[in-house]
């Protein structure tokens, strides 16, 4: 039979060290262990205003059609389905980056991975804006005729914000970031 020990730690706090060696709160053990870290200087850089860009346009491009009878046309379904997945696709980019995913993925080649994102999203959505733009005038004496000539101008805005976060990708996956903001975080 073990004996009382002579000192007891009334201390309400404990270092993860004694809290896991004593079969402690495994909660507070496992989250001791996760670090979550914003990269500051990612969210200074023109990348990152780009994408900031890109994801509340892209939700205004989308908000405007989905609010419209957009089904009269089947064009407005290939729209649809660029402003969404794209505006998805970038969200979820846009907080792997800026939590420093890409620093635990290094099996991704990032500068590359994200030029090609880039400059894919430039053409589909170059197309969904197109075709945006070319299927206003059917709703001229219609209620949605407004929702459908905004949510162009807000698919063209959507498509030079990719255009030049393609530019800036081009540029750091070269290794001539030209900005020391976009130097220390792939784009």
């Amino acid at each position: 039979m073990a004996e009382f020990p002579s000192k007891v730690n009334t201390e309400t706090g404990s270092s993860n060290a004694q809290t896991s060696q004593q079969g402690g709160n495994s909660l507070r053990g496992l989250a001791s262990n996760v670090t979550v870290r914003m990269d500051m200087t990612f969210i200074q850089s023109i990348p990152s205003i780009l994408m900031m860009v890109e994801i509340v346009m892209g939700l205004l491009h989308w908000a405007l059609i989905a609010s419209a009878s957009y089904t009269v046309l089947p064009v407005y379904g290939w729209v649809m389905f660029v402003a969404v997945t794209l505006w998805i696709l970038t969200t979820i980019l846009f907080f792997m980056i800026l939590f420093g995913a890409q620093e635990k993925l290094t099996f991704v080649p990032w500068p590359l991975t994200v030029m090609g994102y880039n400059g894919i999203a430039t053409l589909l959505y170059l197309t969904a804006f197109l075709a945006n733009a070319a299927s206003v005038h059917p709703f001229k004496h219609s209620y949605f005729h407004g929702h459908f000539g905004a949510a162009a101008f807000f698919a063209a805005v959507v498509t030079l914000a990719y255009g030049a976060s393609a530019f800036f990708s081009y540029l750091d996956w070269k290794g001539d970031g030209g900005n020391a903001a976009t130097n220390s975080v792939p784009t």
